[in-house]
This record gives structure tokens, sequence and C-alpha cells, in this order.
């Protein structure tokens, strides 16, 4: 039984990060049994989540474990594309994981009201007296991630500008199509819908989330994996919200 680390729950999706979401959908496409456990970051070998322990052996971070899927169960995520989709695919990853995330980071963490709705309570737990620094101190590591990241070094309107290049660049590659490279679900389907679902869920307010409810086929592509992989999550379909 493998299993899985991720955060859990919250923000209105059935799990915080993108990229435990992503490893999760993965496993639920290879058909592999799994259970789920919360974790902190510092438990991972990488210091960051996803993890799994496989039989003992861990592997940390979420490309790593869908090699590590592929090689051990024998599973193609990208089994029925050609070798150029296959590079297609690995480019919107890219994409996804690099850009469209740290746009994700910049609404949630620092966005100040949506930093105390959100990430501030991952701190409920510490003890009073230092909490408070525990919150400061851990939105300001991230505001200068995602200051390196180079969006952060932008006006919000023009990060945001940035971001929906790469909405419109998704939109365009699903077009009709119920995935985003066919009729069928892939590795990169994985990807695109954690961090979609990420910046469409209704927990938060911003621009980001706006500007991605003006393409109807990325909300109804969220609506349709959500229904796929979580359909035990009280999900309200992002077509009745809007």
């Amino acid at each position: 039984m493998i299993t899985l680390y991720g955060f859990g729950a919250g923000f209105g999706l059935p799990e915080i990060s993108p990229f435990v979401t992503k490893t999760e959908v993965q496993l639920k496409m290879a058909g592999l049994p799994y259970r789920k456990e919360r974790a902190m970051p510092p438990a991972s070998p990488k210091g960051q989540l996803p993890f799994i322990d496989d039989g003992g052996e861990a592997v940390a971070d979420s490309t790593f474990i869908r090699a590590h899927i592929e090689r051990r169960y024998g599973f193609d995520f990208d089994a029925g594309l050609s070798l150029q989709e296959r590079a297609q695919a690995w480019a919107f990853e890219r994409m996804i994981e690099h850009h469209v995330y740290w746009a994700l980071v910049g609404a949630r963490w620092v966005d100040p009201v949506n930093f105390a709705k959100g990430p501030a309570h991952f701190f409920d737990g510490a003890p009073e007296h230092n909490r408070e620094k525990l919150r400061e101190d851990a939105q300001f590591r991230v505001a200068e991630n995602y200051l390196l990241s180079g969006l952060g070094r932008h006006a919000p309107d023009d990060d945001v500008d940035l971001a929906v290049r790469s909405l419109f660049a998704l939109s365009v590659q699903l077009g009709d199509k119920a995935y985003l490279m066919g009729s069928k679900p892939c590795g990169v389907d994985a990807t695109a819908f954690g961090m979609l679902a990420g910046v469409l869920s209704p927990f938060f307010e911003s621009a980001l989330r706006e500007r991605a409810e003006g393409f109807p086929n990325l909300t109804a592509y969220v609506d349709r994996m959500m229904d796929n992989y979580y359909p035990e999550f009280a999900w309200t379909p992002l077509r009745q919200a809007a």
C-alpha cells in the first residue's frame, strides 16, 4: 500500500496543494491503491509536499513520484500520445508549474486578505507567544520566492496579465476537447487540474480567479476532472457558482 503525504482538504478543495492533487490524481489514474496522511513539508526528504512511502521507499516531488510509478508499476500516463504530443504535454506542464503556480502563490500568500483567510491558519497550532512571528516569517519567505520567480517583480495587474496569457494558452490547447491532449486524460491533466482548481476555488477572491472564470472551457474542465477523480467531494460546479 502506497502512503501519500499531503496537507489535506482546505480552501474549498479536496487538497490544499496543487502538487499533492497532481500526485493523488495520477495515483487514481494508475489505479493504484493508496492511503493518505497529513504531513508538513519538513517531514519530506526534500522539504516539500507531496512525498510517498512505497514499501519503505520514500519518493518526494510530484514529478519524481510520477517517474517512480511509471518505472515500478509499468504505467504510461501518456499512452496513446505521439512523441510530439508527449513533448507538448511536458512543455505545458512546465508552464503550469513554473508560471501559473507562482500567480496562484501571489493570490494566496501575497494578498493580505487572502493570506489572513487561508495560509495564516497553517500556524494556528503553534505556541501563542510566537505564532504571529511564524506567520510573518513564512509570508515573507514566500513573498521573497514570489519575487525571485519573476512575477513578483511586476505590478499586481501586470503579473495577472502575464498569468492570463498562460491560461489563454491552456484554453486554446483544450479547445472543445474533453482533456488537454484529446478524449482521454493523461499525465498533464493531473497537473493542470490541480493548478486550475486552486486558481478557481471560490474560497479566495482574486483578480486571477476573476480572469480565469472568463475561460468557460477551463471552468468546465475543472468541473469534469472533479467529477471524475473526487466525486465524493462537495464541490459546487463552477458553471453553477458563476
